[in-house]
C-alpha cells in the first residue's frame, strides 16, 4: 500500500464512518426531510455560531455557492492571487456567477488593510466590489495559518462599505487546533464560511457552506440549479457528523508528523525546508539543490511506495493526515534518502 501524502482528502473512513453511513436515516433532502442531512447542519451551524447551514458535495462548490448567493453579475469580487478559489476552481465565479476577478496580493495568505481600502469599489462605480474572498488555512503557502486580528480588520473594512466576506475554511480546523482559538471566532468575522468535511476530518465526502438564514436559502437555490441537491444525502451526512464531532482534535497529531517530516527532509543534502511555513500539515519541499529533476524524484518516490505531487516548479508538497503513522514518516525518510544517493 503506498504512503501517499498528495493529499488528506483521500483518506479512509474510520469504522464509525462507515457504519454511521450503513444505519444512517435518510429522507429527501430536496424537501428537507433527510433527518441525519439535517443533524448535521444544525450541529454545523451551531459550532460555526452562524444562523444557518448547507450541507454541499465539495468545498469547491460551497465557496461557488458562497458567491452566487452574495454578488451579482457584473460585480466584482476580491480574491487572493494565490488562493484555491482563483487557481483551482476552473473559473467558475466567472462561467457561472458572472463576476469579475481581481486578484489581491498577499503574505502567506495575510492580505494588508491598505491592499483592500483601495481595491475596494464602492456601489456607483461602473463596478462595485461585492464580495472578499479569503482562505485559512492557506494552501499554497504550505498551511500556513491567517491572523484572526488580520480577518477582523478586513473584515471591518468591508463591512463599512458593504462588502462582504468569504472564508474558504476548508483546512479552518487545522487553524483551530494549532491556535486554540474557537472556529466560531474565525466565523465570527465573515458572512459565510465554508468548511471541508473530507479533508483532515476524514469524512469520505462533503462540505458545509453556513451563513445566515437568508443568504443559505439562496444559496440552497443555486445548489439545486448546479445540480447538487441529493435525495437521501443521510448516507453522506452521517460519516459527515461523525467526522464534524469527533475527528478535530486528533488534527494535531497530523501537525506534529509534518514536523517530524520537515526535520528529517531538512537534514537531507540539497533539500529546502521553511520552517516558517510548516505550521499544520503540509510541507513545502524545495529540491532543486538536489541536482535531481522533480518529476525523476517522483517517479522514484513512487516506486518506493510513496506518492507526493510537485506543487510548483522544483517544490514538492508533502500532507500528512490520519492515514499515514509515525512509522510511515521514519519509513519516507529512510527511503527519500535511499533515493537521494542512487
Amino acid at each position: 500500500m503506498y504512503i501517499d501524502y498528495r493529499t488528506d482528502a483521500g483518506t479512509r473512513p474510520t469504522e464509525e464512518m462507515r457504519k454511521a453511513m450503513y444505519y444512517a436515516e435518510v429522507g429527501d433532502d430536496v424537501f428537507g426531510e433527510d433527518p441525519s442531512v439535517n443533524r448535521l447542519e444544525e450541529t454545523a451551524a451551531e459550532m460555526l455560531g452562524k444562523e444557518s447551514a448547507l450541507l454541499v458535495t465539495s468545498g469547491t462548490m460551497g465557496n461557488q455557492l458562497a458567491i452566487l448567493s452574495q454578488s451579482s453579475p457584473g460585480s466584482e469580487i476580491l480574491v487572493e492571487d494565490t488562493s484555491h478559489i482563483f487557481i483551482n476552481e476552473a473559473a467558475s465565479h466567472s462561467i457561472i456567477a458572472g463576476v469579475q476577478t481581481r486578484p489581491i496580493p498577499s503574505n502567506k495568505g495575510i492580505i494588508e488593510l491598505r491592499t483592500i481600502r483601495a481595491a475596494i469599489r464602492t456601489p456607483g462605480e461602473a463596478t462595485y466590489t461585492s464580495l472578499l474572498c479569503l482562505e485559512n488555512t492557506h494552501n499554497r503557502s504550505g498551511g500556513t495559518i491567517v491572523p484572526l486580528e488580520n480577518i477582523k480588520d478586513l473584515y471591518s473594512i468591508c463591512k463599512n462599505s458593504g462588502t462582504k466576506v468569504h472564508l474558504d475554511g476548508a483546512r479552518l480546523f487545522n487553524a483551530v487546533v494549532a491556535t486554540s482559538i474557537p472556529v466560531h471566532e474565525y466565523a465570527r468575522y465573515t458572512d459565510t464560511v465554508q468548511i471541508c468535511l473530507c479533508k483532515g476530518l476524514g469524512a469520505p465526502i462533503g462540505a458545509i457552506l453556513a451563513g445566515s438564514e437568508d443568504c443559505i436559502a439562496r444559496a440552497r437555490i443555486w445548489r439545486q440549479r448546479l445540480g447538487g441537491a441529493m435525495p437521501q444525502a443521510g448516507i453522506i451526512a452521517a460519516p459527515a457528523l461523525v467526522a464534524l464531532t469527533t475527528m478535530i482534535d486528533r488534527l494535531s497529531e497530523d501537525h506534529e508528523k509534518a514536523k517530524q517530516l520537515a526535520q528529517g527532509l531538512a537534514e537531507m543534502s540539497g533539500v529546502l525546508v521553511d520552517f516558517q511555513t510548516v505550521q499544520t500539515n503540509i510541507v513545502m519541499v524545495n529540491v532543486q539543490g538536489t541536482q535531481k529533476p522533480p518529476q525523476e524524484l517522483i517517479y522514484n518516490l513512487k516506486k518506493e511506495g510513496v506518492l507526493v505531487s510537485e506543487f510548483s516548479p522544483g517544490v514538492l508538497r508533502f500532507v500528512t493526515h490520519k492515514d499515514i503513522s509515525v512509522n510511515n514518516i521514519d519509513e519516507t525518510l529512510i527511503r527519500f534518502a535511499r533515493i537521494l544517493l542512487q
